[in-house]
């Protein structure tokens, strides 16, 4: 026997009862099972029913805490996924302590593309791996002390969920936006307008004439849920369509990173535009971070300006063109029109021949107009849109041989087709006026197109009223004054930009050539997938090819066994394609008779064959945690004003706290704000806003170290020696990076719990830094928190005989001063998410104790230090608590309140510098430590927000007065 484990073994024999790794996993273990086996967990509904509970409980106030629930992959959690969970476990645990009756719980977000792939690779369905994958999850999660109410669980792919998925669904298809009463009603109102001649059709026939189809047709067009021919990504390697969002910035899927290519096919899409204006104004009514309201401000894009009308086309054969424009002074500076190549008139306005005159440059090398645009299509098509948008040094684009009429001045101007014009915003269309705009500035310089300065330069400016002489554009802007803008229509040189702006528009609308509009840079949602693994759509097609809902009796609508779960690829750069998806291969499932209940009888349908993208089962998830089991309604209105409804402090209601990541800045939190605001007009929830309270939780990072060739190699294999790191012998380089296998640095919260027991995981995540903050994982540091359970162990139980050594005596005043000051800056610290200052705070209590006299702890301190650290570390809080003498559980034991007379310290104010400049004063303890006082600055909102998630060189601590941070 070696002498170190000679000592080891000499040490367990002289401290049998010690506080370490195989006695955290025994208790950590023993109670789980306790709080399974006796419900600990279980949050009470007021009122009658299953989910009813303890009247007192659910007489508490409420508190609805939430996760962002995860995507149940087959690798299960690494240490960077229970960040936010841990969080808002210790939070939940603290607020029961505080008073509140609290629902936290956990679901599964099932649907999605990876476990499609999958299922094509191994032939197992997708079922199958995701319930399993949802198993380990599950058990991770029960690990990990997770404090959520079982019964509220659910998954996305559980046909009882996605029964209320499919009928959310058809309330939107069955409703449409009123835009005078500003709310969506029920489409039946709308078919009774036109059936009472209260809304005139389109072409004014009487509704009764109207065929089916042309009924169904108009209805389209007013529907929140709708099918339309549109131009779409489509991605013949995935073999699928894709939102703009799933598009990277290079015009490649995110997903497999296949080419992504512009097409015109038939896609059902979400009205979310109609909301456009909702979903703006109410950002003012969340207490959300100012970054992600400001993504989905610049999401929606809202702008006013104009539209104006544009004659194209050769006598005006090609129609009008509608501009829209928030530059409508500008209007005489136009030189040119853009086309997006998708626009429909294109194909109308292209002759047959280039006109006399017509530059080499504008061809693009082509015989004919209709060659050059065909072939410009083709380019454009591989292209996203962000891609289109993006600030290229080269502007590409065609002649279409054709010419545009400027309304203002009668002057003809070429019109060109380039994909820096999107079909997604505006009208698809633009006036060019490049001697004020910065693109198409660009684009005359490379076309060789006339510039004509409009608004004036300031005087000793640099630049003169010749755009030729320019280096680029000048935008001017509102006192700027007009010039050379004067026609026998009109005149409006001499006035401001602003002045007139107002000019043109009435101008325009008096002449019926346009009018005052506002526009937005959100699109529609697209809202079909071209895969097995989704929600199908409760959709069936007559012979006439009208869409048909189907009644809710005949849901859920369950997806059908498929032999092959793919759907069909394609040669990833053929973009003349089609999707055929899996659902389509399956005939007997497609192809049915079915009694709609319509008075009509049995008749033969075809069923919808796409199904629905991943985001439509997280967009209400909220309600199903409020009421589960309900067969009956959606969710209970009761219960759902009970939980989500306007209170004091949030006028749109929603859930209490949300928590989750950044990168769901726009996607899922825009989707699920529009599914609930149809929600609130319709009547069936209270609340008009979704989630009251979101915080984002930075990212746990892990070192990633590379080999020569700059290939990532295995992080357990890699040894420090001599400052240098080295795997197999040979020197590798490190830098912080994601968690992931790829990266081959991905630390399971298994292996930490194996090693230190799960409380001192619980705590080490939670004092890494501010819960905002991306922090670096270093394992060799968890052992930091494992030895402050240790020393909190020892100053309750005896090593060597297990016996409680707390005193029944008084603190003396020092003690009693450090304990109040603990309970005041926990209190706070956890009110407001301060998780690592508020771990400071009990470790200082803590170290407090341990220099008491062995044995003369006083019992009253003891139980504040485990009342205090239980939200954080709960298993060895229930421990000590038994141990303590009580016997019923820490979970809903009151949280130490704060003697003010003993918690009060002479203070004083703490400067706080990012690279010399004051971003914070914080009031501190004239004792305060440089560690506390380091802690206390960098979780200061104020700071974490100036930093922006910069990494941070160095931290220099002059306490109590300064505190300068140096980014990297």
């Amino acid at each position: 026997m070696s002498d170190t484990e000679s000592d080891k073994t000499s040490s367990v024999t002289a401290t049998p009862h010690r506080y370490d790794t195989t006695r955290a996993r025994e208790i950590e273990e023993r109670w789980q099972e306790h709080w399974e086996r006796h419900g600990t967990y279980l949050t009470p509904n007021p009122g009658e029913g299953e989910l009813a509970g303890d009247p007192a409980e659910a007489a508490r106030p409420k508190k609805f805490i939430m996760d962002m629930f995860p995507y149940p992959s087959g690798a299960g959690l690494h240490v960077g996924h229970p960040l936010g969970f841990i969080a808002t476990d210790a939070y939940s645990r603290f607020l029961r302590m505080t008073g509140h009756n609290v629902l936290h719980s956990m679901g599964f977000d099932a649907f999605g593309l990876p476990a499609e792939q999958y299922a094509v690779q191994t032939g197992t369905h997708p079922r199958v791996t995701t319930e399993a994958n949802i198993q380990t999850y599950r058990a991770q999660l029960r690990r990990l002390g997770m404090g959520y109410d079982p019964r509220r669980s659910f998954a996305t792919i559980d046909p009882e969920y996605y029964r209320w998925t499919q009928w959310i669904f058809l309330q939107i298809f069955n409703s449409w936006y009123d835009h005078e009463a500003g709310r969506a009603r029920p489409v039946a109102e709308l078919v009774e307008q036109f059936a009472s001649g209260a809304r005139p059709t389109p072409d004014g026939r009487p509704w009764a004439e109207l065929t089916e189809a042309e009924r169904a047709d108009v209805l389209g067009e007013y529907r929140l849920a709708y099918a339309s021919d549109a131009p779409v990504n489509w991605c013949p390697g995935l073999g699928t369509v894709l939102a703009n969002e799933e598009v990277t910035a290079d015009g490649r899927s995110e997903r497999g990173n296949f080419p992504v290519f512009r097409s015109r096919l038939r896609q059902w899409n979400m009205r979310i535009t109609a909301y456009a204006d909702r979903l703006l104004s109410d950002l003012d009514t969340v207490e959300w971070p100012e970054a992600i309201r400001t993504a989905q401000r610049n999401w929606i894009g809202r702008s006013e300006g104009a539209r104006a009308r544009f004659l194209v086309g050769e006598e005006g054969d090609g129609g009008f063109v509608d501009v829209f424009t928030t530059r409508q002074d500008t209007l005489f500076g136009a030189t040119y029109m853009v086309l997006a190549p998708e626009h429909h008139v294109v194909d109308a306005i292209v002759p047959q021949s280039w006109p006399a005159g017509t530059r080499e440059a504008w061809t693009g090398g082509h015989a004919t107009p209709a060659e050059a645009v065909a072939a410009y299509r083709k380019q454009a098509s591989t292209k996203s849109d962000v891609e289109r948008q993006a600030e290229a040094k080269e502007k590409t684009g065609v002649f279409t041989g054709a010419f545009a009429t400027n309304p203002v001045n009668g002057e003809r101007i070429p019109v060109f087709v380039a994909d820096y014009v999107l079909m997604g915003y505006g009208t698809g269309a633009i006036m060019a006026v490049p001697a004020h705009d910065a693109r198409d500035f660009a684009f005359a310089r490379a076309f060789e197109l006339p510039m004509r300065c409009v608004v004036a330069p300031p005087a000793g400016g640099g630049r003169g009223t010749d755009p030729a002489t320019w280096d680029d554009a000048f935008v001017g802007g509102g006192e700027a004054r007009i010039v050379n803008s004067t026609s026998d229509a009109l005149s409006i040189d001499g006035l401001t930009v602003d002045e007139a702006k107002a000019r043109v528009t009435a101008w325009l609308t008096e002449r019926g050539l346009g009018e005052g509009t506002v526009n937005y840079r959100l699109r529609d949602w697209l809202f079909s997938r071209q895969r097995y693994w989704g929600e199908p759509f409760p959709i069936v097609y007559d012979e006439d090819g009208i869409a048909h809902a189907l009644p809710e009796s005949m849901l859920p609508l369950e997806l059908p066994e498929v032999a092959d779960y793919s759907p069909r690829t394609f040669d990833p750069e053929d973009a003349d394609t089609q999707p055929e998806t899996p659902l389509s291969r399956n005939e007997d499932w497609v192809d049915v008779t079915l009694d709609l209940g319509d008075g009509r009888g049995e008749r033969r349908f075809r069923r919808e064959t796409n199904t629905m993208p991943n985001w439509a089962g997280s967009c209400w998830y909220h309600l199903r945690y409020i009421d589960p089991r309900n067969d009956e309604k959606l969710v209970d209105p009761e219960l759902e004003r009970h939980w989500m409804g306007p209170r004091e402090g949030a006028d749109t209601g929603g859930v209490d706290l949300y928590v989750g990541g950044s990168e769901h800045a726009v996607l899922h939190l825009l989707y699920a704000r529009f599914w609930h605001k149809v929600l609130f007009d319709l009547g069936h929830v209270s609340s008009a806003e979704p989630y009251h309270r979101l915080v984002n939780q930075g990212m746990i990072q892990a070192y990633v170290y590379r080999d020569a060739r700059g290939f990532p190699v295995p992080a357990a294999e890699v040894v420090e020696r001599d400052g240098a790191y080295v795997h197999e012998g040979q020197r590798v380089s490190r830098e912080l990076g994601k968690i992931g296998k790829s990266l081959k640095n991905v630390v399971s919260p298994d292996d930490v719990i194996g090693e230190y027991g799960t409380d001192t995981l619980r705590l080490y995540e939670m004092a890494m830094g501010p819960l905002e903050v991306s922090r670096p994982w270093e394992t060799r540091a968890v052992v930091g928190q494992y030895r402050l359970l240790q020393r909190l162990w020892r100053n309750v139980v005896d090593e060597a005989t297990g016996e409680v050594v707390v005193a029944d005596v008084e603190p003396d005043e020092a003690t009693l001063r450090a304990m109040h000051k603990a309970i005041h800056g926990v209190t706070q610290d956890m009110n407001t998410l301060r998780f690592n200052t508020a771990i400071a705070k009990i470790t200082e209590l803590n170290n407090h104790a341990t220099r008491l006299p062995r044995g003369q702890v006083p019992r009253v301190v003891a139980e504040t230090l485990v009342l205090l650290v239980s939200p954080l570390a709960p298993h060895i809080g229930e421990e000590l608590w038994r141990r303590l003498g009580h016997t019923d559980s820490v979970t809903r034991q009151d949280f130490p309140v704060a003697d003010p007379a003993y918690a009060v310290d002479e203070t004083v104010t703490c400067v706080v510098q990012i690279r010399g400049k004051i971003r914070a004063r914080l009031t501190v303890p004239t004792g305060i430590d440089e560690d506390e006082l380091r802690e206390r600055a960098l979780a200061e909102p104020a700071v974490t927000a100036a930093l922006g998630g910069a990494e941070i060189r160095k931290v220099i601590v002059r306490a109590p007065k300064l505190v300068n941070i140096v980014p990297v």
